[in-house]
């Protein structure tokens, strides 16, 4: 069969019969591949019932209907698979990651901004976190910002009044106790929203410190978002 050549539709030939299964067919590869959206891809085995539509990637290992089709993308349409292969620079929603990537030829790339010829990529990212107060004059989070990683900044917003008896309170990390937002509001939907002075890299895991100011917290509840930057290695 004939087909176009970046989306591998497939053309109506002449005096072809049933012309509408060709025309069908190339509109669900549009209808998959113009917003993107794989539900996977690294998901080696074919789901057991398909939905018109869904699209994924088809890793090295596939089993099944993709075992033929590694690197291609599979997506289901009239109760069957039907494959096409993605060109560097295609970009996608991957849905069981809950972000965005680009393809490198080789790989998905999440959050990347640029990639080299041999997959090393600058890579965008916002981790998320929500932060329970104890009492006490300070808390800290989980590790959430992740080695070698440049930080941006870190914003957030109260989910729950902070009660007790400080004033305010402020943002940072061990070394840095204001470094993101000092002076800030207890009440609910109070924000944050402090940008990096200086390009700041961290090179171990490490957490953010929430410091009580003007007296201690009793409870409450910050969703914080960590915006970074990370780099790639490139292939060998």
């Amino acid at each position: 069969m004939v087909k176009t050549a970046n989306l591998e539709l497939p053309l109506v030939q002449a005096a072809q019969a049933q012309k509408h299964v060709t025309v069908n067919e190339a509109l669900a590869l549009i209808d998959a591949a113009a917003q993107l959206r794989l539900e996977s891809v690294t998901l080696e085995t074919p789901p057991s019932v398909g939905v018109d539509g869904m699209a994924f990637f088809v890793p090295p290992a596939a089993t099944g209907d993709w075992a033929l089709h590694p690197g291609k993308l599979a997506v289901f349409s009239n109760g069957g698979w039907i494959f096409v292969t993605p060109r560097a620079g295609w970009r996608a929603w991957i849905v069981d990651r809950a972000e965005a990537a680009v393809f490198d030829g080789l790989a998905w790339v999440a959050g990347a901004l640029a990639v080299s010829p041999n997959g090393a990529a600058l890579q965008a990212e916002t981790v998320e976190i929500d932060v329970n107060l104890a009492e006490g004059t300070e808390v800290e989070s989980d590790p959430v910002i992740p080695a070698k990683a440049v930080v941006i900044g870190v914003s957030g917003v109260v989910s729950q009044a902070i009660t007790g008896t400080l004033s305010s309170w402020r943002i940072g990390v061990v070394g840095g106790p204001d470094r993101y937002g000092s002076g800030l509001g207890v009440s609910l939907g109070s924000w944050v929203q402090g940008v990096t002075g200086q390009p700041q890299a961290y090179y171990v895991p490490t957490p953010l410190r929430l410091e009580a100011e003007g007296g201690a917290f009793a409870s409450g509840r910050v969703r914080l978002a960590v915006h970074l930057l990370r780099v790639g290695i490139p292939r060998v």
